[in-house]
């Protein structure tokens, strides 16, 4: 089968790999017809973190199920499926208890596997035509019948939108609430998305490229370009000086200021300065434990100045952690069904596989325009 395969940084192919295939009776077999270049994705092509050469990159996947293991009962050949980026067993303690990210037998010696991600398992991603789903009566979320037609829609409810409305849950968004957004990426709007649909009465979202931005507004927020000065102000200014109610973090360790400086705390201590005393944030924008190619000796080790001082003095709290898709998969595939919400609409280009490095070149190098890519194998 074709595959799109990491090679070191800022180099990746897409080649001829042995076919996945069934392993154990607990697997399906699934053709992937949509699958999405994630922000995340970026870190390993740019060589932050110690992906093995030859691994199949991938994580948020959708296809058809064409073939299952003597042990799968619920998912049958034919079926539509979108896969939640992190795998799990359905049985471990984590698991049963809801914590599907942070599966205790998927990736043994670690809490958490995904697909075709450094440090999160053997599995292969599904940037491929033929994805292996361990677990398939687990992991595989069945799609209604309009699945092959609202393919960008379904498509995102394997990482992006999940992880948006993760955000927030941990910074525990309530209807009224005014929401500051840092990062106008995938994640970011989909944050400003689901903000909106819980019922916030003001959402913002700070970044500063303006193609992001844009589409913040389109999706009903207010943007707030950092480049024209400082976010902070800009929200406080616009909330009376009080702070917003909430704020999700969205951005991760390679965070930058306007100028193109990185800075890991930055968006952290940003959203401590930009929520109010007592208020919630939740951060799901990907941290690390080990940078090893950071500008600093601090940040390598995973490590930044954090305003804990404030973020105490304030009363505030913070949740973090990676998505645990399948808590929410289900009831966002049934807002996307009855027309409630259309996430595709953030998909700025759609592109073949063979088309795959070119499409990770331009997705990283942040080209106007270039804000959410969809591989079809």
């Amino acid at each position: 089968m074709r595959a799109l395969v990491y090679r070191g940084p800022k180099d990746v192919a897409v080649e001829d790999v042995p076919d996945a295939r069934i392993e154990r009776p607990t697997d399906a077999l699934v053709k992937v017809t949509a699958t999405n270049i994630c922000g995340s994705d970026l870190h390993m092509y740019e060589g932050r973190t110690d992906v093995e050469q030859g691994k199949v990159l991938g994580h948020e996947n959708m296809g058809q199920v064409i073939e299952v293991g003597s042990a799968v009962d619920r998912v049958k050949v034919g079926d539509w499926v979108v896969l939640p980026f992190n795998i799990g067993c359905g049985f471990c303690k984590n698991c049963e208890s809801g914590h599907t990210g942070f599966c205790l037998t998927a990736n043994p010696g670690s809490a958490g596997a995904a697909y075709g991600y450094a440090d999160m398992g053997p599995y292969a991603g599904g940037q491929a035509e033929l994805l292996r789903v361990p677990w398939a009566d687990w992991n595989a979320l069945v799609l209604p019948d309009d699945a092959e037609e609202k393919q960008l829609d379904y498509v995102m409810l394997s990482d992006i939108l999940p992880t948006g409305w993760h955000g927030t849950e941990l910074a525990a968004v309530s209807p009224g609430d005014s929401v500051v957004v840092y990062g106008a990426g995938p994640v970011g709007l989909m944050a400003a998305l689901s903000a909106q649909v819980k019922g916030a009465d003001q959402v913002f979202v700070v970044d500063h490229q303006p193609d992001r931005l844009a589409l913040a507004a389109k999706l009903g927020a207010t943007p707030v370009d950092d480049s024209q000065g400082d976010g902070v102000d800009q929200v406080l200014e616009a909330t009376r000086g009080e702070g917003a109610d909430k704020g999700v973090e969205a951005v991760g360790y390679q965070a930058h200021d306007a100028s193109g400086k990185e800075e890991p705390g930055l968006t952290i201590n940003s959203l401590i300065a930009a929520v109010r005393p007592t208020g919630r944030i939740g951060v799901v924008g990907v941290f690390v434990p080990e940078d090893p190619n950071a500008a600093t000796d601090l940040a390598k080790k995973g490590q930044f100045a954090f305003d804990f001082g404030t973020f105490f003095f304030k009363g505030q709290a913070m949740g973090t952690g990676q998505a645990n898709v399948k808590q929410y998969n289900r009831g966002l595939r049934n807002l996307i069904h009855a027309g409630k919400v259309h996430p595709g609409q953030i998909v700025s280009q759609e592109m073949d596989l063979d088309q795959a490095v070119e499409g990770y070149k331009n997705f990283d190098d942040r080209l106007d325009g270039w804000t959410k890519v969809v591989l079809h194998p």
